[in-house]
């Protein structure tokens, strides 16, 4: 019997590990307002999270394939985004698909994020801006909007 108990100790712990290692979507919530200066959350035309124009619109993000988001919503016009710079595009092309855990880690260093995914060391993204505290907060707070 105390064969077993170490492994099952071994991995409550991995499990509680994990779980507190998960963002809560609820604080998340509260800090989207460091994101809504560039980013919506927009479904079907419908405004979900008033927010601004010069990100893509982030209802869905996690699950998608990075560099894909094809359009934003001005006000009731639709507009192309095409500020994806080639570099978010190559990673897209490459195979990047935003899940909970690259969203955080790319929100606190956009930059080395890219550079690190790409294996280059002159990539860029289109986002600069580098969430100290947080990020996997924010990101399980845009899992609440994917399907």
């Amino acid at each position: 019997m105390p064969k077993i108990i170490a492994p099952i100790l071994t991995i409550a712990l991995v499990v509680s590990s994990q779980a507190l290692a998960a963002g809560d979507p609820a604080k998340g919530e509260k800090l989207y307002n460091r994101c809504s200066s560039c980013h919506a959350i927009i479904k079907d035309g419908e405004v979900l999270v008033k927010g601004g124009i010069t990100g893509p619109n982030l209802y869905g993000v996690v699950g998608r394939l990075a560099g894909t988001e094809n359009d934003y919503l001005n006000g009731s016009e639709r507009l192309p985004v095409g500020m994806f710079t080639d570099d978010m595009i190559r990673a897209g092309q490459e195979g990047l698909v935003w899940t909970e855990e690259n969203i955080a880690a790319y929100s606190k260093n956009p930059i080395v994020f890219i550079q690190e995914y790409l294996d280059d060391k002159t990539a860029r993204p289109n986002m600069s801006v580098k969430l100290k505290k947080g990020a996997d907060d924010i990101a399980a707070y845009l899992a609440t909007f994917s399907e």
